[in-house]
C-alpha cells in the first residue's frame, strides 16, 4: 500500500505535538479499529478498551514508525495485539481472522526472540525487511500485471490461496472451478513470482524457496494488503457507481474474501455516510492529548507497539 499523503502529514504534525492533527488522526482511524474491534471482543467496552489502547500504543511506539508503511496498518497491527492481550487476560479464545492471521503471525512482527542480542536482532531484522520487500515488489508487479490483462479469474484464485490461505480444493469450490486448474494457476504465480525476484537488484537477499514459497507469499501478501481495496473504491461500490470487473472484485474480496480491514473500511464508511456520530473521538483525544505532548518532547525511546 502507497502511504496517504494526508497520513503522512498528519504523523509529521504529531510528530511536533499539534493536539489538532491528533485529533484528527483519531477521528479518521477510531471508526474502522472500533469496527474491527467489535467483532472481536465480547463486548462494547472491551472494544472501545483496546481502540483506545492502540491510540496510546501508537504513541508510545511513535519514533519506531517507518512513514513509509502505511499507517492504516501499523495501527491495526497494533490492535491486533492489544485484542490477543485482552482475551489472554480473560481466558478466551483467540480468533484468526479469515485473512490467516495466528497469534504467532502477530507477536513474531512486533518482539525479538527469546536470548537475542540487539546488534544480532538488528541484522536479522533487516535482511528479513529487505527480502519482504523484494518480495512485495514483486508481489505488487504480478498482481498489476494481473489487473492490466483483465485476468481477474486469476488474480481470485491467487488471493483466495495467499491473502485467505485457502486450499485448492476449497478455492476450487468457492470459485466453481476445477482443482487442477486451481493448482496450474498457483504453479504459474509462483513460477511467475520467482522470475521478478530474481531480476530484482537485491535478489541475492530473496530467495523464494520451493518448499516454502506458498507460506512466505502469504505472510507478506497479508502484511502489506497489496489487494485491499482503497476507500474511494469501497465509496463507489456503496454507491453504486463501480462498474464491472471492478464491482464484481470488489464483492469477491468483501464476501468471499472476508478481508476483515475492508469489512471494517466498509463499515466506517457506512456509518459516515449515515451522518453517524463518533462518541469516542473526544474522550480518547482527551485522555491521550497529555501524552501527546511528552511523547513530542521528550524525544526518547518509547516501548514497542502493544507494550
Amino acid at each position: 500500500m502507497v502511504p496517504d499523503g494526508a497520513d503522512t502529514f498528519l504523523v509529521q504534525q504529531i510528530r511536533r505535538g499539534s493536539e489538532p492533527a491528533w485529533r484528527q488522526l483519531i477521528a479518521r482511524y477510531e471508526g474502522r479499529l472500533q469496527a474491527f474491534a467489535r467483532a472481536q471482543t465480547p463486548t462494547l467496552a472491551d472494544a472501545e478498551d483496546v481502540v483506545q489502547d492502540t491510540f496510546m500504543g501508537f504513541l508510545q511506539s511513535l519514533d519506531r514508525y517507518d512513514p513509509a508503511r502505511s499507517l492504516e496498518t501499523y495501527l491495526f497491527t497494533i490492535l491486533r495485539y492489544k485484542l490477543i492481550d485482552l482475551l489472554r487476560r480473560r481466558k478466551l479464545p483467540i480468533i484468526t481472522s479469515p485473512a490467516g492471521d495466528t497469534e504467532d503471525d502477530v507477536l513474531d512482527r512486533v518482539a525479538p526472540a527469546q536470548a537475542e542480542t540487539p546488534s544480532g536482532y538488528a541484522v536479522r531484522a533487516e535482511a528479513q525487511r529487505t527480502q519482504r520487500h523484494v518480495l512485495r515488489d514483486a508481489l505488487k508487479t504480478f498482481i498489476h500485471e494481473c489487473r492490466d490483462r483483465g485476468a481477474f479469474d486469476d488474480l481470485q484464485v491467487i488471493e483466495l490461496l495467499f491473502f485467505a490461505g485457502k486450499r485448492n480444493l476449497e478455492a476450487a469450490d468457492l470459485l466453481d472451478m476445477d482443482q487442477k486448474a486451481v493448482a496450474g494457476i498457483k504453479f504459474r504465480a509462483i513460477q511467475r513470482l520467482r522470475s521478478f525476484v530474481e531480476q530484482s537488484a537485491q535478489a541475492d537477499q530473496c530467495e523464494l524457496d520451493e518448499e516454502r514459497a506458498e507460506v512466505t507469499v502469504a505472510r507478506v501478501w497479508r502484511e502489506f494488503r497489496l489487494t485491499c481495496l482503497k476507500r474511494s473504491t469501497l465509496g463507489s461500490y456503496l454507491l453504486g457507481i463501480l462498474d464491472d470487473p471492478w464491482r464484481s472484485y470488489t464483492q469477491f474480496h468483501l464476501d468471499v474474501v472476508g478481508c476483515p480491514m475492508c469489512l471494517a473500511n466498509l463499515q466506517d464508511l457506512q456509518e459516515e455516510q449515515s451522518q453517524a456520530a463518533r462518541p469516542m473521538t473526544d474522550s480518547i483525544f482527551a485522555s491521550s492529548v497529555g501524552f501527546l505532548s511528552r511523547v513530542s518532547g521528550e524525544g526518547g525511546s518509547p516501548a514497542a507497539p502493544g507494550a
